[in-house]
């Protein structure tokens, strides 16, 4: 009887009745013949449409026009067009006469999501880095390729699209050449949409890529958790790399973490769909349903290994760190407990997101999220509002500051002499700083030749500073630049891609705190200070962007029987300043004749009542106000 199953965000159709699956024996493949590999690439080079062809070729779905995106199971990333959760799929494959196990990971290409590749990286041995011929070497292409380097993966290079009018494989393949060291003779040259040479991908995948190492089926069982999820039915769902021994149905594992037990309900693989098997066997990758309940159960970076036995626990994964923040609100305060579930199962899909609980006078309960950057908080948001039904109020983002508070008294107060600032609540009083430092992140952006001096005048006029420039061919040149984080994060991307027609691309990475001029920048309504409103910024800019606030101030709040006077200001000073007209009431509606003293009378009246309204009233700010205002 035919039916429709829910896998992970992704509809998908079965034939089988509940209880049927096949149960598959892979306990013939041996770790000698079993291969681990990612696709890594620049976003948009074509990575979900090779996985797409590779799931095809060997056989795991049908070959069908509409099998476009398969691992992108998540609707955001349909509806985006971009992978953003790192995706597994397990492919049978016959090579010179012997099957073999390849274990695909399918990872993101945009720079927000570069956690999801290092994470992915640590239950492979390989990767395939992907080019597209159209486009060649972008940002984010150069730092996973040094992110697998480093990792001292194995790299098989190929040049996807060739089939596009414009495509240049030859000038893509020199790029890669010089860049990346790569022997032309071993670029696969192919094209995923049309499945040209895509089966030379899993034959250098088979001759390129090392078995995994050191893994032993008889050593006690040692199990690496790299991803998880949330099933409504199964509750958390393991994503696990086994390392040593094997994991079967009706075993008992034991978290190193948390020291809690759990009996092995299931074990199979991904392809692409959950596939129950026998055994999971050293040098496998595959999922494990274990009735764990809770999402704090289940910590990506945890080593399971079976109760009894004593094991080494792997290390884990090194924390990602935040470098946008924001706060996130729910629309009604009712929703608040349905939104805290929604951010727990959420965090347990995207660990990198850091979490931290934050109240405020206007906006009522919520939190303050960490994200690795803007388009990372964007589909974060937008799944709490596709997958759990949660509409949120997310303020303007900022960045972590730090600051060195001088003064035995005031470093008893903080508790330490160094203190880290993720909003302007925390801003400290600036007599007790000796200085305050903001983050920089080492850009790449790689430009073609015409647009070079548009964006070294915007890489200058974001406070930024030149280190590098290499010519990669003619036609490209790669620049890299040091720049402040908090004038990366929010239109940087936005404003290169329109000084450049589109062409240039960007990536960055983390390279330390420097010292800088910080301020807060306060909002008074009628002499009033207004917390919510609060922004810390460069003291540069702080008068255009409190000119900036009190106008969008002045579009939003309602207007009042008396004015309103809207004043940024910086430490005491006022930087900017606008206002809101007074409602007028005609008094003189009912005077129709008389002495003109009578109506300049019932002026002078109307005009002592207004000052002394304005002397004793509260201006109360609706709720939309702070949204709109707030609100990115």
């Amino acid at each position: 009887m035919r039916k429709w199953n829910i896998l992970r965000g992704r509809l998908y159709a079965a034939t089988s009745i509940p209880g049927s699956a096949e149960v598959l024996d892979i306990s013939h493949i041996p770790a000698e013949r079993t291969r681990n590999f990612s696709v890594i690439a620049h976003i948009d080079h074509g990575k979900s449409t090779l996985a797409d062809r590779l799931l095809e070729i060997t056989g795991a779905i049908s070959a069908d026009s509409r099998n476009m995106q398969v691992l992108d199971r998540l609707q955001v990333e349909r509806e985006r067009g971009i992978t953003v959760k790192a995706q597994t799929a397990s492919l049978f494959y016959t090579h010179n006469g012997e099957e073999y196990l390849l274990n695909l990971i399918d990872t993101p290409g945009h720079v927000d999501f570069s956690y999801e590749v290092s994470r992915s990286l640590q239950a492979c041995q390989g990767v395939v880095l992907l080019v597209d011929a159209n486009k060649g070497v972008q940002a984010q292409t150069v730092a996973n390729f040094y992110l697998a380097f480093t990792s001292e993966l194995a790299i098989v290079p190929a040049v996807n699209k060739i089939d596009l009018r414009h495509a240049d494989p030859d000038r893509a393949v020199a790029q890669m050449q010089r860049l990346f060291d790569c022997d032309p003779d071993k670029i696969c040259r192919i094209s995923a949409k049309l499945g040209t040479n895509v089966e030379s991908v899993l034959t250098s995948v088979i001759t390129e890529v090392p078995a995994p190492v050191h893994c032993r089926r008889d050593a006690p069982t040692r199990a690496l958790i790299f991803d998880t999820w949330f099933d409504r039915y199964k509750g958390c769902v393991p994503l696990v790399a086994v390392v040593d021994g094997q994991l079967a149905a009706g075993d008992v594992v034991v978290s190193q973490q948390s020291s809690r037990a759990y009996e092995v309900r299931e074990v199979g693989l991904l392809r692409p769909h959950e596939t129950p098997v026998q055994r999971l066997f050293a040098g496998q990758v595959g999922y494990i349903h274990a009735n764990i309940r809770t999402a704090s159960e289940a910590q990506v970076g945890d080593t399971l290994g079976l109760r009894g036995h004593q094991i080494t626990p792997f290390s884990g994964f090194k924390r990602a760190k935040p470098m946008v923040y924001a706060g996130l609100y729910p629309m009604d305060q009712s929703q608040v407990p349905s939104l805290r579930s929604a951010i727990q199962r959420l965090t347990l899909n995207d660990s990198s997101v850091s979490v931290q609980v934050e109240s405020s006078a206007a906006l009522g309960q919520g939190w303050r999220l960490g994200f690795l950057g803007l388009l990372h908080m964007d589909v974060f948001t937008q799944r709490l509002e596709q997958e759990y039904d949660s509409e949120v109020v997310v303020t303007s983002p900022s960045v972590p500051y730090r600051a060195k508070v001088h003064g035995a008294k005031n470093i008893k107060h903080y508790g330490s002499e160094e203190i880290s600032i993720n909003g302007p609540a925390q801003f400290p009083d600036v007599s007790t700083v000796s200085e305050f430092m903001e983050p920089m992140v080492t850009g790449t952006i790689i430009t073609p030749g015409e647009y070079f001096g548009a964006v070294q005048a915007l890489v200058l006029e974001r406070r930024g500073r030149q280190s590098d420039v290499t010519n990669i061919d003619n036609e490209r040149i790669m620049l890299r630049a040091v720049l402040p984080l908090s004038e990366v994060v929010v239109d940087f991307y936005d404003e290169l891609k329109s000084l450049s027609s589109g062409y240039a691309s960007f990536d960055y990475e983390d390279a330390g705190y420097e010292v800088t001029n910080l301020s807060k920048l306060s909002v008074l309504l009628n002499g009033e200070q207004v917390e919510e409103l609060s922004l810390i910024v460069h003291t540069s800019r702080a008068r255009s962007i409190g000119k900036s606030v009190c106008a969008r101030l002045s579009e939003s709040i309602p207007r009042q029987m008396f004015s309103i006077a809207i004043q940024a200001t910086v430490g005491g000073k006022i930087v900017a300043r606008t206002d809101v007209r007074a409602l007028k009431k005609d008094v003189l509606a009912k005077c129709y004749g008389g002495d003109i003293s009578r109506k300049m009378k019932l002026l002078k009246r109307q005009a002592e009542g207004k000052k002394r309204m304005k002397r004793i009233a509260n201006i109360d700010i609706p709720r939309e106000t702070f949204v709109k205002v707030l609100k990115r």
